[in-house]
């Protein structure tokens, strides 16, 4: 699962990471909290790649409206090539979504929700897989969703769902660029490849900012 994410790098390092020309409608960064429906950064490729902004939130091509069904903000890989909004879009519409790291959450014995946030142990930003589509005609929207799989063992002590994590020396792959077998990159990162922390209660609000939001919190 990946339902909210913190985006910091600059975009001209985000350009130069993916070797993408990047496109004039950016979101703004940073932003700590970025939420389903926001514009996020993806990374396509039609053999020159681009950075550019689409809404998080998957729209298959037969919704009338934004919500005419689930907001499909995450694809599962172990379903993506039969389920019908996805199917196309995973052979042929994928990408890569930078993030400096995501949020997930946990329940306490009262049923609170206890935010963690969850990044590289490298610290270097990730590369979410993704994929995309345009949806509508008078005023066509590119939309994407992250695509999620079982989480390893350590991961699945936060949650059961983690996004698919690509290595740099698999961009090319999932992107298209080299040739088919992508679908053998939509596995879970090692156990060793992600670090988490919990963080204030605060970003449980989509309108919280800045940040303190991905800050250690101190538990006992």
């Amino acid at each position: 699962m990946c339902g909210r994410m913190a985006v910091t790098l600059p975009h001209d390092a985000m350009a130069q990471m993916f070797q993408a020309a990047p496109g004039n409608d950016l979101p703004e960064v940073p932003n700590y909290n970025v939420c389903p429906t926001n514009r996020v950064h993806v990374v396509a490729s039609d053999g020159a790649r681009r950075l550019s902004a689409m809404r998080w939130g998957f729209l298959p091509n037969w919704y009338k409206a934004e919500n005419d069904g689930p907001l499909l903000i995450n694809a599962r890989a172990e379903t993506i090539a039969q389920k019908p909004a996805f199917r196309d879009a995973a052979r042929a519409r994928r990408c890569l979504i930078p993030a400096s790291g995501f949020y997930e959450w946990t329940k306490d014995a009262e049923g609170n929700r206890l935010p963690w946030y969850i990044a590289r142990a490298d610290g270097a930003p990730l590369a979410m897989a993704g994929i995309w589509q345009v949806w509508g005609n008078d005023d066509p929207m590119a939309t994407c969703a992250v695509v999620t799989t079982a989480a390893n063992p350590a991961m699945a002590e936060i949650h059961h769902r983690m996004p698919v994590i690509v290595a740099p020396e698999d961009w090319a792959l999932w992107l298209g660029e080299a040739g088919h077998g992508a679908a053998v990159l939509m596995t879970a990162a090692p156990d060793d490849a992600l670090i988490w922390h919990r963080v204030d209660r605060s970003v449980n609000s989509n309108r919280a900012a800045g940040p303190e939001l991905i800050d250690p919190l101190d538990v006992e």
